[in-house]
């Protein structure tokens, strides 16, 4: 694209999604150049931490007693789709329920979707609470909502998380009672997590309890726990209140997909573009030049408002992580 002048001019999604490249490889490329590896200098601090995307799967965690057609997947999966069609059905509607944006730049990846999170949800009483996601999952093309991701804290912290259901249940009993974190501190992680050469990290499933559907799961890798990071440094305040690096994993988190997916309702990555298109809205919701279904939805189209003073591409791979 050019101006009056002649002169070429870049658009700033492309600067973005550029200097987000570049910090992601020059971190990755620093670090395994010294001979570190994808652990390198995160074993100090965090022994289980990769530079590259990594996770593992919660203390409890089993996928092979899960099943799209389970009576519990299918009740669930509806009170989340129905949620999503009557309150959260687009990102103007999630704007204006409070729910703040977040773009997957820091690992130079464009994953199609991206994770709208509500403050007033992340860390309350609820726990798998449809009517209550502490984060929204939006296709980028279609600016439409495709899904959630429950987050198991209360608080600022961590906390076991429930199974879906278990054997003998014969339908989904609805979220746990408000008490259920107080009763469930422990942060939910497994003993042992998988480096990045032992098992990719979506390639990698729990030992299978067959009478149980818990497919929780955090994040080790350097680009889940500085996403993790951004949000309670720009939308909670942590850094100003002294958390000063990202913790050594993430929450426990679960995926419900309300849109058909190859690998399952409770998949850990996206699903591929062509089971994500949707009809998008014909009004975005909010004051923008752009449009939904030909302009892809990014910090760029936001209204000024909706945009915090730092974006994730302010920050690098090594913030907070002593690289």
């Amino acid at each position: 694209m050019d101006d009056s002048d002649g002169d070429p001019r870049v658009s700033r999604r492309g600067l973005l999604r550029a200097s987000a490249g570049a910090v992601a490889l020059s971190t990755v490329g620093t670090a395994e150049a010294a001979g570190e590896g994808t652990r390198g200098t995160l074993s100090g601090r965090c022994p289980d931490a990769t530079i590259r995307p990594s996770m593992g799967h919660c203390a409890g965690a089993s996928t092979e007693g899960c099943a799209d057609d389970h009576p519990a997947t299918i009740e669930l999966r509806e009170a989340v789709a129905d949620i999503l069609k009557d309150r959260y059905p687009d990102a103007g509607a999630l704007l204006e329920a409070g729910f703040k944006p977040y773009f997957d730049t820091l690992d130079g990846d464009d994953g199609g979707y991206s994770h709208w999170l509500h403050p007033e949800y992340v860390g309350d009483d609820a726990v798998l609470d449809p009517e209550r996601p502490e984060s929204v999952l939006v296709d980028d093309d279609s600016w439409r909502s495709i899904g959630v991701m429950f987050i198991a804290t209360r608080g600022d912290e961590p906390i076991s998380p429930p199974a879906v259901y278990e054997a003998g249940d014969g339908g989904w009993d609805g979220p746990p009672e408000d008490d259920y974190g107080e009763n469930h501190d422990a942060d939910g992680y497994g003993d042992d997590h998988p480096s990045d050469d032992d098992h990719p990290h979506d390639d990698h499933h729990p030992d299978g309890d067959s009478d149980r559907c818990s497919p929780w799961h955090y994040h080790a890798g350097a680009p889940g726990r500085l996403a993790w990071w951004y949000y309670r440094t720009v939308y909670e305040d942590a850094y100003r209140d002294g958390e000063l690096a990202p913790p050594c994993r993430t929450p426990c988190m679960l995926h419900v997909w309300t849109v058909d997916h190859p690998e399952g309702v409770y998949a850990h990555d996206g699903p591929p573009p062509e089971y994500r298109e949707r009809e998008p809205p014909d009004d975005p919701g909010f004051e923008t030049d752009s449009q939904p279904g030909e302009d892809e939805l990014g910090w760029d189209v936001l209204p000024d408002e909706a945009v915090p003073d730092r974006l994730p591409e302010s920050f690098s791979l090594a913030d907070g992580l002593g690289l």
